[in-house]
This record gives C-alpha cells, structure tokens and sequence, in this order.
C-alpha cells in the first residue's frame, strides 16, 4: 500500500505536463521563444509570501514586475514553491517564457538591476518545454535555523526562530530519525494543503550545533503544507522534554495532528534548493527513491 501511494505521489510532484494542462497554466507563447528557469534568493521578511497578490507585496509579483520591464511584455512567473510571508530562500525555483534577444545568462544581471535589494536572481539557464519549475522537481532541501539564547538576536531576527529556553540537539536528532523513510505525514500538514496525496518519503534530517545556533536540514522528495515547520515545532518540543519523541509515531499512524508540536514560526525555515533532472541539477545519490 505504502508503495502504491509512494508511486501515486511521484507521479504528482513529476508530471509536469498533465498538471500544468488540468490546472490551466500551460499558456505558451506565439513565436520563437525560450524557456528560462531562474534561481532566486529572497529575505522574506518584508513579503506576504511568494504567490502574487493584488494589494500585497509579494516574491512573484516583484520578479514578474521586473520581467515585464525587462521584456516590455506582461510576463507570468512559475514557481517551484509557494512559500508562506516571513519565509527565506537561498534556492527558490521559478520558470518564464523568453520572447525577447536578451541572452539566458545575462537575466541575473539584468533583472538585479531592476529588482528591489531583498531578492536576487542567482543563476538563469535555459530548459525544455517538458520542464515545469514546480511539477517537475525531483527533490527539495529545506533549511530551519534556530537562535537558541536567552536574549533574542537584532542580527538573526529574519533568519533564525528564538527559542530562549535550552533545546537538546541530540535528543532532537534521535527523535527526526523516527520522521525518515516513506510515510503518510498527514498529521505534519496545515490547514488549506490541497496535496492529493499525503505520503513523502525525508532522505534524511541533520541537527546540528554551532554555538547558540541550531540549524535543521531537512532532504526530501517533496513537502506539504507547513510540513517543515510542523517537523521543527515537534523538534523544538522533544528538545525540551515537552514532548515525548513517541509522538512521532502516533501521529505518523494515526494522521493525528494535535499530539504534534506548533507549527514552528516562518523567519527560521530557508527554501535551500531544488532538484530537477537537468544536467547539473539532479539531485545527489542518498536521494533517489529506490
């Protein structure tokens, strides 16, 4: 069972042409064009998220402003995951459809130029039509970064979660081993995700420490909604002896949400990078599903 759900949900984070028609966003363009993916980082503090929004500052309506200007045409921007407002990225994934002459390795340039200073592009390559920047990932590694001080940090306050009380990374790492392999992670999804399946299989979570900071590296085929959060928040928890690790379990066999811990806060999670298979950017061997 677990097995047929495991190929149900490749299937869905894979298929990029069948999603892209049913959802209605494979609009391609008349004409000679090129299909380019970008590479952004972005300090999320100030956005309401990624997804476009009429009265909002938003990653995909700042990126898709900037195109427009650098293009002289409205142009839509795909991207690989809709992160939430106050969430970072170093790694975030986003396609378009280039019409113009500017060559592929010069957007980083030129849109830097036109972007405001909380969001860079970092690279720009061309890919196949077949590629879509979301339902073709192959994998994601997601990043949560703790302060772990009595006194919250002016410095780290957009990148790290304060947590003034002392966690146990060990205890931590013991616990995130419970989380690894194929498992239905229904219980590790907020309200309003529309994931058709709910079953993700984590390659692996390191906690490690470094002074006060605590940093969580999360590898994984795909995520739900809050999904990492939920993991950090059950973490944190364990860390502190609020939470016994057993929860993991119940939660990972009953779909039970509530014997998890909070839903960790944005700052902390960093969207690190994203797999396609594109020469380059597959991901690496303790990462595939075998």
């Amino acid at each position: 069972m677990v097995k047929t759900m495991l190929a149900s949900a490749r299937a869905e984070c894979y298929n990029a042409e069948a999603d892209d028609y049913r959802e209605g966003t494979c609009v391609r363009p008349e004409g000679d064009f090129k299909k380019v993916l970008l590479t952004l980082e972005y300090d999320g503090s100030e956005f309401a998220g990624w997804q476009r929004q009429a009265r909002f500052r938003t990653i995909q309506g700042e990126v898709e402003h900037a195109l427009e200007r650098a293009l002289g045409r409205e142009t839509t921007l795909w991207g690989a995951s809709r992160t939430d407002a106050g969430v970072n990225a170093t790694g975030q994934r986003a396609h378009f459809y280039n019409l113009s002459t500017i060559p592929t390795e010069k957007f980083p340039f030129v849109l830097n130029t036109m972007l405001p200073p909380d969001i860079r592009v970092r690279a720009a390559r061309e890919i196949p039509d077949s590629i879509h920047a979301r339902f073709s990932c192959r994998g994601k590694i997601y990043t949560y970064r703790i302060w772990n001080n009595r006194h919250a940090s002016a410095m780290r306050r957009h990148f790290t979660t304060h947590i003034p009380v002392p966690v146990d990374e060990y205890k931590m790492q013991q616990a995130a081993l419970r989380m690894i392999g194929c498992h239905d992670f229904a219980a590790f999804q907020s309200a309003g995700g529309t994931a058709k399946t709910t079953v993700r299989h984590i390659f692996g979570i390191d906690i490690d420490r470094s002074g006060d900071d605590v940093t969580m590296v999360v590898r994984g085929s795909a995520f739900l909604y809050n999904m990492v959060r939920i993991m950090a928040g059950t973490l944190i928890a364990i860390g502190q002896d609020r939470l016994s690790p057993d929860c993991i379990d119940e939660a990972l066999a009953t779909g039970n949400r509530l014997v998890l811990g909070v839903t960790a806060p944005p700052e902390g999670l960093e969207l690190t990078r994203i797999f396609y298979d594109l020469e380059g950017d597959r991901p690496p061997e303790d990462m595939h599903i075998g």
